[in-house]
């Protein structure tokens, strides 16, 4: 390497001797990029700078998510880059979870999600759990192959805000509908919303199994559940 090449080289960057402006930015670069073991070094500085857990969620960690977000759904980022960045996610989630239940810090709200019963695949399942737990949301994962009584189960005990069920096979759809009919039968259908999403599905798919939504992707995911919260929180009481 010549003197050039030496003097033109990146100086490695040293987290902890950014101020708290220049970390958050640099995390959120981090998060995009998927390097988890930095984005968990930034989450530990600023907790040991006193930052309150939800506001380094909130500030450092929801707004990097965010634009991943943005990104995905427009076509910048793919799937496997999507990913790295929920897993570096998680990662700095696995370090702010205990804090925020010991300060009773406030969630977006609260999810349960499942791949219906017949159906094995997970992968999208997992991505949307991943972007919404980094939009600040409370996730409860059923797994796979997941009956009706057991979501009913699970809302009944959770009382979710909202309920995923993901499918990628043609022969499973059809079970969503029986999940909705089953919410009927149990008079729990208008205390959730309902988030349906998977390949084979489309609009039209949501609305004659009467879901509340599509989501063609996870991105899509929580800009809906955000959406449909805020609506139903604002909208005015029945007389």
């Amino acid at each position: 390497m010549s003197d050039n090449d030496e003097n033109n080289a990146e100086e490695p960057i040293i987290l902890s001797e950014l101020n708290d402006e220049e970390l958050v930015l640099q995390m959120g670069d981090d998060l995009y990029d998927g390097m988890e073991d930095e984005v968990v070094e930034g989450t530990n500085i600023l907790l040991e700078r006193n930052w309150e857990p939800a506001k380094v969620l909130s500030d450092a960690l929801m707004e990097g998510m965010r634009i991943v977000g943005e990104d995905f759904r427009d076509g910048i980022l793919f799937v496997p880059e999507v990913l790295l960045a929920a897993n570096a996610m998680k990662a700095a989630m696995a370090v702010l979870h205990p804090l925020l239940a010991e300060t009773g810090a406030p969630s977006t709200g609260k999810m349960v999600i499942g791949t219906v019963k017949g159906d094995i695949h997970d992968i999208g399942k997992s991505l949307v759990i991943m972007m919404m737990e980094g939009a600040g949301f409370d996730v409860v994962d059923l797994g796979i192959n997941t009956p009706a009584e057991d979501f009913i189960s699970a809302i009944q005990e959770h009382k979710p805000d909202i309920l995923g069920m993901s499918a990628l096979l043609t022969t499973t759809m059809p079970y969503m509908k029986v999940v909705i009919e089953t919410l009927k039968e149990e008079k729990l259908r208008d205390d959730v919303i309902v988030l349906v999403g998977g390949a084979p599905l489309n609009e039209e798919f949501a609305q004659a199994i009467e879901a509340d939504a599509y989501c063609r992707d996870a991105a899509v995911a929580v800009e809906t559940s955000k959406e449909m919260i805020s609506f139903r929180h604002n909208r005015p009481s029945a007389p």
